[in-house]
């Protein structure tokens, strides 16, 4: 009864440690296939153009703002990108301009001091390399608002101390008044194109 007992407790204990293995290689395994990218904003920008008058485009940038992007090696995982841009951050090179867009009449940045974006969906591009089709909620002057973008994977390459980086490109297109943006829409324009050139580094 004793041997039994002692056959019993190793095959207890070695059947147990074999399956404590298996979890623990299982959740080491998933993890590695998602890498996690922080957005280098000194070597990203986000702009922007607005008409004026029907004759000239102006051109505008936020200065300040982060993200990250949760991709794999091959394609997207978790298909998450997120974007959080500070509105007073906006430059257009003119200061009383640039007071005038952060005021009420335009992004009231004070009100509103983020703009955001968060995705709910990206998925590959049906026969274009390299494109992915990213969907998601963009928050902007209180109004949060689903659009879907086309973002170019511009390149990946090793950075100078071995870290893995990615580049992505995407220019689009919205409407202020959608977001609640009405002020003198006789000079400017209600279309305002975007384009956000991102370099990110693997965490």
């Amino acid at each position: 009864m004793k041997m039994d007992l002692g056959r019993n407790l190793r095959g207890f204990c070695i059947g147990s440690l074999v399956i404590l293995l298996l979890i623990g290689f299982a959740g080491i395994t998933q993890p590695m296939g998602i890498m996690n990218y922080e957005i280098d904003t000194t070597h990203s920008m986000i702009i922007f153009r607005a008409k004026h008058n029907g004759v000239s485009y102006n051109y505008g940038r936020f200065n300040e703002f982060t993200g990250e992007i949760m991709i794999s090696a091959d394609r997207v995982i978790e298909r998450t990108v997120e974007f959080e841009v500070k509105a007073a951050s906006i430059d257009t090179g003119n200061k009383k301009r640039d007071q005038h867009l952060r005021s009420s009449d335009f992004f009231s940045a004070k009100q509103f001091p983020l703009i955001t974006f968060k995705s709910t969906e990206v998925s590959e591009k049906e026969g274009k390399a390299d494109i992915l089709e990213v969907t998601g909620d963009l928050e902007l002057h209180g109004v949060k608002k689903s659009i879907t973008v086309d973002a170019q994977i511009t390149g990946r390459a090793k950075g100078k101390d071995g870290e893995s980086l990615i580049g992505f490109e995407s220019t689009f297109t919205i409407k202020r008044s959608e977001f609640g943006m009405t002020y003198g829409m006789a000079s400017v324009s209600d279309d305002i194109q975007i384009t956000v050139s991102v370099e990110a580094v693997h965490k």
